[in-house]
């Protein structure tokens, strides 16, 4: 056994220890077994974006680029004619990629949510079941919620708004989004705007860091990453935790004879009713999948939307003016408000463009096809990459340039190079709910505050499991003069 735990042990440190001597011939077969793993493991060690890496692959070698980790072979595809064939139709299922989210570190993770479930027939009943808690009459019944937590997030932020105290507007964001998620969804009030000794963004953290760690299939046989391992199987257990506790109490409440609100969560227990096979593990896996996308995808969307207008005070003040214009001085803001924010809306997209929050989704190829004119064989991965694509000149002139004219209701539309909840089936269930919230949360900021970045923080981004900004996106915010309708 001690034999056995060294050979692990000289394996994960031959590569750092090649490097680190210099041995080029012996590096380069180490990077003929393990392929591009070794490339990627260096960008994380750095906290350089992969998919930067990736961006210069696809524009130095084309639109079809292949990858090898280990023994699997992933083709990164930015084709816009690929993306409509292979998202848009659900002859292409999942691969393999999203068994890493069902189970984590030995930890039932996402389990057979709708996210992971790689079984189209099943997938699609859960969806159906699923669709009515997103129905535009449900949604409409959220203003009041969406009103109240980000009135919360506002009122805390205003005790500090005195343009001298730095605010880490990432952390506040993440918060009103776990509050928002929570309420609505299933009728939780954890009041975390509040509570910073709430465990849960925490949990979440580290469950979606575990997304790039599990990059390295050798993690865990590191030591140093040990602690991490045990922190991430704990968040696990208390997410899962939650969920079955959420579960029986709604459970009791219709036991009971009580008023049951048509949230997400009543959908999954009518899901359980209709299928006998459905048991407490396969409810709590659509907890844990809505309870983590409901909270950190927009919380991330809002930080770098922030960022972006305090670096662009032109657009930021055409979207304060918008603000000014459509919602007034009133303390909370309307359906029929929600349509009227045009530009709000054209930022927003913006800023899903450059950073959005789940960057990639991938398919299985079953059969061999041709890309592009590159011969693809079966049994293939395709990765398809909204940052990729949202940052290429033939698709958007000068990409990098936060400008959203781009999405203009007259502007030429980015079909198929535009995808930040995916496209198709498979595409987001609750892309109108989290825009809705966006829109909510940032027009509340945009009529109560200026803002503006701290010097010196960093704007890289960095992948947790989705994007968000390094820095935090740290602020100091001053009130806007004018009086808020109570």
């Amino acid at each position: 056994m001690m034999k056995m735990k060294c050979c692990w042990l000289w394996l994960i440190n031959w590569g750092p220890l090649l490097h680190w001597l210099g041995d080029q011939s012996m590096y380069t077969a180490y990077c003929f077994l393990f392929g591009h793993s070794t490339t990627t493991l260096k960008h994380m060690k750095k906290n350089e974006l992969v998919y930067d890496l990736f961006f210069e692959w696809v524009q130095k070698y084309g639109p079809v680029v292949r990858l090898n980790f280990f023994h699997s072979v992933v083709i990164l595809v930015a084709s816009p004619e690929a993306v409509k064939e292979f998202l848009m139709s659900p002859k292409y299922t999942k691969d393999w990629f999203y068994n890493q989210l069902s189970n984590m570190f030995g930890v039932r993770f996402m389990g057979r949510g709708l996210v992971t479930d790689r079984d189209y027939d099943h997938w699609h009943k859960q969806r159906r079941i699923m669709d009515p808690a997103f129905s535009r009459t449900y949604l409409i019944g959220l203003m009041a919620p969406f009103n109240e937590k980000a009135e919360d997030l506002v009122e805390r932020l205003a005790e500090n708004a005195d343009g001298k105290t730095e605010i880490g507007m990432h952390d506040m964001l993440c918060r009103v989004t776990l509050d928002v998620i929570s309420k609505v969804a299933f009728g939780m009030d954890l009041n975390s705007i509040d509570d910073d000794q709430t465990p849960f963004p925490r949990a979440i953290s580290l469950a979606m860091r575990g997304l790039v760690e599990m990059r390295n299939p050798l993690i865990r046989f590191s030591m140093e990453k040990q602690k991490y391992i045990k922190d991430t199987q704990e968040s696990l257990k208390l997410l899962r935790k939650t969920g079955r506790e959420c579960i029986n109490r709604r459970k009791k409440a219709i036991e009971d004879g009580e008023d049951i609100p048509v949230d997400i969560l009543t959908q999954i227990l009518k899901g359980a009713a209709e299928e006998d096979e459905c048991d407490m593990e396969d409810l709590i896996d659509n907890f844990v999948t809505f309870f983590i996308a409901g909270q950190e995808t927009t919380a991330n969307q809002l930080s770098f939307t922030v960022i972006e207008l305090a670096r662009n005070p032109d657009i930021l003040k055409k979207a304060q003016d918008e603000v000014d214009e459509v919602i007034g001085t009133k303390r909370d803001l309307e359906y029929e408000d929600l349509g009227k924010l045009q530009y709000l809306s054209q930022v927003l997209k913006e800023s899903l463009r450059l950073y959005p929050p789940a960057p990639g989704t991938s398919r299985a190829l079953e059969e061999e096809t041709y890309i592009e004119g590159v011969r693809i064989p079966a049994k293939t991965s395709l990765m398809f990459n909204p940052y990729i694509m949202g940052r290429m000149e033939q698709f958007h002139p000068d990409p990098l340039v936060f400008n959203p004219d781009r999405f203009h209701p007259d502007a030429p539309k980015p079909y198929f190079t535009y995808f930040p909840f995916s496209l198709g089936p498979r595409s987001c269930i609750g892309q109108v709910f989290a825009q809705m919230e966006a829109k909510v949360v940032m027009a509340k900021l945009l009529q109560r505050f200026e803002f503006e970045l701290v010097e010196g923080q960093s704007f890289k981004i960095y992948d947790s499991g989705s994007l968000r900004p390094m820095g935090g996106a740290i602020c100091r915010l001053r009130p806007r003069t004018g009086t808020i309708k109570k």
